[in-house]
């Protein structure tokens, strides 16, 4: 039997605890591939996302959507030790993410004015 997601493709085999698709926010189940889609739309229409920064890249959670950082820069803060500043392009636009601390991988990215 296949099992259909909410974006019309059929669940993908996939890694014993992994679960082989993402959730948004109203339990709707999507392909790791229109995840992808999906994030890049949002980034496109908010200006805004979450990605995870692990060395010279970004990427989302299922890491079907990667951008590699042009330019790093590490400093201080107050609360979290270190604060790391990353800058990627994506479609020729400049973004600019943040990542506090070492104890985490998230960076809080926004496209730049």
């Amino acid at each position: 039997m296949t099992t259909r997601l909410d974006c019309g493709h059929e669940l993908a085999q996939y890694v014993e605890g992994v679960t082989g698709y993402g959730k948004d926010s109203e339990g709707k189940r999507y392909c790791y591939a229109c995840c992808a889609q999906r994030d890049r739309e949002q980034m496109a229409r908010d200006g805004r996302i979450t990605l995870y920064l692990t060395g010279s890249t970004l990427s989302n959670w299922p890491g079907t959507l990667n951008f590699t950082v042009q330019k790093v820069r590490v400093g201080r803060h107050n609360m979290a030790g270190k604060r790391y500043d990353v800058w990627f392009k994506v479609d020729g636009e400049q973004w600019h993410g943040v990542q506090y601390g070492d104890n985490t991988q998230l960076c809080h990215c926004k496209r730049s004015k």
